[in-house]
């Protein structure tokens, strides 16, 4: 309260408390503006009066203690009269005003109507203070000192009574704070990590405390409450939310139980192991229920608070048998998690028998261990060991509720991977039984090829390649692509390319064969008997594409036909590298719109590369880029085929791909002009013999005199039935290369067939005989008639 001299003796106070002075004498000599709103007399009215005038009864038991002439504090209660005449009842409180030799000289008389606390009360309150069980302290920013109540001294949060500095620096900012800024503030003190839990978690709260006189801040007042338990729940519902984002992250089951041992350590214990059963491991199925004791197990993960997981006894990979009274052993034959520690004998004697695990433990001061099994869908998985060394309090209830709850989402993840991997491999073993395992011998390419499972968790894809040897030396060349990924998609490979297999058979131009396939495609797709793979069941996506070429090494002329699918890029002998520029076709399975073949002559020597879109299109970059660095990496000079194929993989894709990856890299070769002898024949039955003649005469030119025979036999056949059935032109070429093949054509694009010949019949029987004597023979069409064709293997020895 400021009291202030207005020149005429009288004081003006700047408080509500009504306030007046008076001299020893009882006399009032000031008297402030709360004393005239409380009574209603004005300063000029009272100032001169005795004090007592004002009261209603004088010598009460109220006011007996207090007399004038004394020079003590005094309060007590009294009834004043107001100026219009009713009672106001207030305390009081007297107190001497000194002079500078410390007499009395007079008294400053407060009044209130709210009741003041007497001395008894003051002590009440005092003891409710020292003996309260929240720990209390005040500071004084004048001496700078606490003063804590029973439960606070020795606190943590607080300094010792004597004036260590053993508070946390950041509580003593927050009460300078609080004493400069005079406005409450919490304060809360974390605890460690566990499994420490040495030191309590404290929240801290902090108010100014004002002088009631002057309002000023003359102290901070503080009551700390143990919050160890709360933040400790707060701690187990983070780890548990953390472990829905940390555990399960890739479907790899070895990589999902480090996991759960890297977010285990060390906020759950300083050293934590992931052993699975063996089966498990290798990726069989898991018992169902518990398993037996001296089950095998395989250490799959382990994490240690120590750098180099120096406490493990049994390294990653290895196998180890617990026995039947281990903790471990207990947990799985159990199917329940258990606490052990050096309290128990079975711990002791599990110690005792493995020579690594006992100088691990008294090396580490291993005292605490906790086995939780890993069960997912009814089936144990394995089992997670939870370990607390010295320096650690030992595992509690709580501790073992936490980490079961961990361990069940941790196998849940387990299993999931299990379940992908095994879905996997069946997945890829089907897709590498329906691939080509080895590309067939044939004269007209060179070929090299990769493929790449996707690295992801998208399964397996669809993507094929094949050569397929044709008639005439020729070879032809697919690439393809089946949305989607799984088993789903591998089938639906399997038979596309059962289906190209088929139709190359027939020896279709590359357009007619697409069109025949999409045909198929369409068919099976909207039949009940869907072919494709889709994503959703009506989302309408086209499910591949494919790109079908045929090389032929005697005209050197390839020719080309796309469904959908990324053009190739061709490397000419002079190093020109460029993207064949194809007429595109739509994706299999639209239907109605047309396929149009590409031709090119290619020079010998020539370099094709097919692939899938895999290979060139990626999230970080379009398609454009991915074919500029395919044709710059098929331009690097390397030794051989294969080398270039790692070096364009190398070159375009990431560690683990995103997408399923198909490569066919092609050189292409030409049969020269000593290998290929070819006539045109007049529409005469008498050119037979000639064309016989001719034939012998060739073979004696390539040394092959021994095939003469059967050659003048089919040769006199096939052109006989080109004379008598065809169509001019006719034409004979014979062509040496790994077999001996003899081809006649006309202008007719009827096909012939075998027949059964009767007892009488003069015609029929020649087809049946060339069909006995070759090791094959068959029918192409051409774009002006037809070709028949007979292949026979070159006689031993023969150049």
């Amino acid at each position: 309260m400021t009291v202030s001299d207005q020149g005429s003796g009288h004081y003006v106070w700047s408080s509500d408390v009504a306030a007046a002075t008076m001299s020893l004498e009882g006399v009032v000599t000031g008297w402030s503006e709360a004393a005239r709103r409380l009574l209603g007399h004005h300063a000029p009215e009272v100032v001169g009066r005795a004090a007592a005038d004002l009261l209603v009864v004088r010598n009460t038991p109220e006011v007996t203690g207090f007399s004038p002439a004394g020079s003590h504090e005094w309060s007590g209660k009294a009834v004043l009269r107001h100026r219009d005449g009713h009672h106001v009842e207030v305390s009081l409180q007297v107190h001497p005003t000194l002079g500078a030799d410390g007499t009395a000289e007079g008294f400053l008389v407060t009044a209130t109507t709210a009741a003041v606390a007497s001395e008894r009360d003051r002590t009440l309150m005092q003891w409710a203070y020292t003996q309260s069980s929240i720990a209390l302290s005040t500071y004084s920013t004048v001496s700078g000192t606490w003063q804590p109540n029973a439960a606070a001294s020795g606190t943590s949060p607080y300094p010792d009574p004597v004036g260590a500095t053993r508070a946390d620096q950041g509580l003593l900012r927050c009460v300078r704070r609080v004493a400069e800024e005079g406005e409450p503030m919490r304060y809360e003190r974390p605890a460690p990590a566990p499994p420490a839990g040495r030191r309590s978690s404290w929240i801290i709260e902090l108010w100014p405390v004002r002088d009631p006189a002057t309002q000023r801040v003359v102290g901070v007042g503080t009551a700390a409450f143990d919050n160890s338990e709360q933040r400790s729940a707060r701690q187990r519902l983070a780890l548990l939310n953390e472990a829905g984002t940390r555990i399960g992250t890739t479907l790899n089951v070895t990589r999902t139980a480090q996991e759960l041992a890297d977010l285990a350590v060390p906020r759950i214990a300083d050293f934590v192991s992931v052993d699975l059963l063996d089966t498990v491991a290798r990726g069989h199925e898991p018992a169902a229920g518990s398993v037996a004791a001296g089950v095998i197990l395989r250490r799959v993960a382990h994490q240690s608070s120590t750098a180099g997981v120096p406490e493990a006894a049994i390294e990653l990979g290895e196998l180890d048998t617990y026995p039947a009274f281990s903790p471990p052993a207990r947990a799985l034959t159990g199917g329940k998690p258990v606490i052990s520690g050096v309290q128990d004998p079975d711990f002791g004697r599990w110690i005792a028998e493995h020579a690594t695990r006992f100088v691990r433990v008294q090396e580490y001061g291993i005292h605490s261990v906790m086995a939780v099994p890993l069960r997912a869908r009814g089936s144990t998985l394995g089992v997670a060991v939870f370990i607390r060394m010295e320096g650690s309090k030992a595992f509690e209830h709580d501790d073992l509720s936490l980490a079961e709850e961990l361990a069940g989402r941790a196998a849940v993840a387990v299993d999931n991977a299990r379940r992908y991997t095994r879905e996997r491999v069946n997945a890829l073993t089907l897709q590498h039984s329906l691939l080509p395992r080895e590309l067939p011998r044939q004269a007209a390419v060179e070929v090299a090829h990769r493929y790449l499972p996707a690295g992801t968790g998208a399964g397996v894809g669809g993507d094929w390649f094949d050569v397929i040897p044709l008639s005439g030396t020729r070879v032809a060349l697919v690439v393809g692509d089946v949305v989607g990924h799984g088993i789903h998609a591998s089938a639906t490979m399997g038979r596309l390319r059962t289906a190209v297999r088929t139709l190359a058979d027939v020896d279709l131009p590359p357009d007619e064969l697409l069109t025949h396939l999409d045909d198929l495609v369409t068919h099976l797709t909207w039949g009940s008997d869907s072919l494709l793979s889709w994503d959703e069941p009506d989302s309408g996506e086209v499910g591949a594409t494919c790109l079908y070429a045929v090389y032929d090494p005697v005209s050197r002329v390839c020719t080309l036909a796309s469904a959908g699918h990324v053009p190739p890029i061709v490397l000419l002998p002079d190093g020109t590298a460029q993207v064949l520029r194809l007429t595109p076709g739509p994706l299999l399975g639209v239907g109605g719109l047309p396929f149009e073949s590409t031709e090119l002559e290619l020079p010998e020597g020539s370099l094709l590369a097919f692939y899938t879109d895999g290979l060139i299109e990626s999230r970080g970059h379009d398609i454009c880029l991915g074919l500029e660095r395919l044709r710059e990496a098929l331009s690097s000079p390397v030794p051989s085929l294969e080398v270039t194929c790692d070096a364009i993989l190398k070159a375009l894709l990431p560690q683990s791909p995103v997408d399923d990856v198909a490569l066919l890299l092609v050189r292409t070769r030409a049969l020269h002009a000593d290998q290929v002898a070819a006539w045109a024949l007049p529409s005469d039955p008498a050119v037979v013999a000639d064309a016989r003649a001719r034939a012998t005469r060739q073979l004696a030119i390539w040394g092959l005199e021994d095939a003469a025979f059967i050659t003048e036999l089919v040769v006199s056949e096939l052109v006989t039935n080109a004379i008598r059935y065809g169509a001019v032109p006719i034409g004979l070429r014979l062509i040496r290369d790994q077999t001996l093949i003899c081809e006649v054509s006309d202008a007719s694009s009827t096909a012939p067939h075998l027949r059964r010949a009767r007892t009488y019949d003069e015609g029929g029987r020649g087809l049946q005989m060339v069909a006995q004597l070759t090791q094959g023979w068959g029918t192409r069409q051409t774009p002006h008639g037809k070709t028949i064709w007979a292949e026979q293997p070159l006689p031993v020895g023969s150049p």
